[in-house]
């Protein structure tokens, strides 16, 4: 289990900076406009004062960055494998690897789709042999398992657009 005391230290301001940070100087030339999804590294696993849990992402190409609120298991779920945790016994998102392998399932990507009414989407890619499918999946979930199968995860510019702006739906503080 992840100590919360490592999340606790993380205040709001401090998660707020982080992401500003990744906003760039007002001189700066903006990155052009992309067409295809962007591969993101997942910067960490914040929690507030009061609570609450938020994922924060960085785009390899233009380093923009979107916190995306989550709940304490999936925190959890995230945080374990980022901090090389290995728990006692499997996690859900293990136990699923475990299942996909046995099954010649492999997991090739992740992309965190859009963000509708406060409500994050994101599609996990799989493979087997020939046969490729796609599963509807809260990004969470899709994160958790990209991290635990070393597979990218994306996210495609809109996610970033309506991500990016003060306020916006999807901000620090939402669920997905």
């Amino acid at each position: 289990m992840v100590r919360r005391s490592r999340y606790r230290r993380l205040v709001p301001v401090l998660a707020l900076g982080v992401l500003l940070a990744g906003a760039g100087n007002p001189g700066e030339t903006p990155a052009p406009p992309a067409t295809s999804p962007q591969e993101v590294t997942v910067i960490g696993v914040f929690s507030d004062q009061r609570g609450q849990h938020s994922v924060m992402l960085e785009g390899k190409r233009d380093k923009r960055r979107f916190l995306m609120g989550i709940g304490a298991a999936e925190a959890t779920a995230i945080a374990v494998p980022l901090e090389n945790i290995t728990p006692p016994r499997p996690l859900t998102h293990d136990l699923f690897l475990t299942l996909f392998g046995r099954l010649k399932v492999q997991v090739t990507k992740v992309v965190i789709t859009d963000l509708r009414s406060n409500t994050y989407y994101a599609t996990v890619y799989l493979a087997s042999g020939e046969t490729a499918m796609e599963l509807d999946s809260r990004p969470s979930d899709a994160i958790a398992l990209a991290i635990r199968a070393k597979v990218p995860v994306f996210a495609e510019d809109r996610v970033f657009e309506k991500s990016d702006r003060p306020g916006s739906p999807g901000g620090p503080g939402e669920r997905i």
